[in-house]
């Protein structure tokens, strides 16, 4: 696969810590480049959270990491007003969401009156305390760890929050060639050792031409007519949102110029289908079908334009 030589950098340099992970790196990459937001949803110890750090450490960009545990209150994500007796005057003290990179660790460990404290930052980037609205500083992103719902401690996330994830993924286990040379150590560096290798500059302007992608009227056609199946499949309950659609399109933009194009071709929207569409729709309870396979019938009974 080819890969812009400007991302590659970023590959390379993540690919020091995470072993064998190639494409799932690249697809983390894509709601940075998109504009968007990502959560991993895995089992425990897989690296989820070694994976954000890494992407973070990558970029000269400020980052904050939050660990979501069940007595944590919004005003630990977004920041508190406090009296200041010298000043004789009301302060806000930012949280940890005023970042460019936030890392939400375990995010279904906290209640979700706590997790809605993401929602305005995500979806418009700005935060709202006492009636004072504060601009968040582009670029920003959340990138949050999930660990299966049925999990000791965990509560599942409200639909509303899930659809403001541009894309989910799933980490995995390494192939055992890569795992052994894991479990001997070696060549592995430790994520706080890692360099960043991308400017602010360099991502905003590498941002800007991602949204510049072009992507032809067939090919659009082909996007949409995925996510209005989505709508009828006797499968899903609940289809893709308007929302999730516009997502999609900036999603497979960014994968597009992160693979070295300017323009976005089917198999471009092959690849983020299940990233962007699982964790957004709705399935109807079944034992006859696991949700991959949904999805891959969806993909599989759509005309490709030529």
């Amino acid at each position: 696969m080819e890969i812009d030589k400007r991302i590659k950098k970023v590959v390379d340099n993540i690919e020091q810590v995470i072993k064998g992970k190639t494409d799932k790196i690249l697809l983390s990459l894509v709601p940075l480049v998109g504009s968007g937001h990502l959560i991993y949803i895995d089992i425990p110890g897989v690296g989820k959270t070694t994976l954000s750090e890494s992407i973070a450490k990558s970029f000269d960009l400020k980052t904050s990491r939050i660990q979501f545990t069940a007595d944590l209150l919004p005003s630990d994500i977004i920041g508190v007003t406090i009296y200041n007796r010298e000043r004789n005057s009301f302060e806000f003290k930012k949280g940890p969401i005023f970042a460019h990179i936030v890392i939400g660790d375990e995010i279904n460990r906290t209640p979700p009156k706590t997790q809605s404290a993401l929602l305005e930052a995500m979806s418009q980037c700005q935060i709202t305390v006492d009636n004072i609205t504060y601009r968040l500083e582009e670029p920003f992103m959340v990138i949050a760890t999930e660990n299966p719902a049925e999990f000791t401690g965990t509560y599942p996330l409200p639909e509303s929050e899930l659809d403001r994830f541009m894309i989910s993924l799933d980490i995995g286990y390494p192939e055992e060639a890569v795992e052994l040379k894991i479990l001997n150590g070696e060549n592995i560096v430790d994520v706080k050792d890692l360099k960043s290798v991308m400017t602010k500059d360099e991502l905003l302007e590498f941002v800007k031409e991602a949204k510049h992608t072009l992507i032809e009227e067939s090919v659009l056609n082909y996007l949409y007519e995925i996510v209005r199946k989505t709508r009828t499949s006797k499968f899903i309950r609940l289809g893709l949102s308007i929302r999730g659609g516009i997502e999609y399109v900036k999603a497979v933009k960014a994968y597009a110029k992160i693979c070295g194009r300017d323009f976005v071709i089917p198999e471009d929207i092959k690849t983020l289908a299940k990233p962007v569409i699982k964790h957004r729709v709705i399935f109807r309870e079944t034992e006859t079908k696991f949700r991959d396979e949904i999805i891959e019938d969806i993909l599989n009974e759509t005309k490709v334009p030529i």
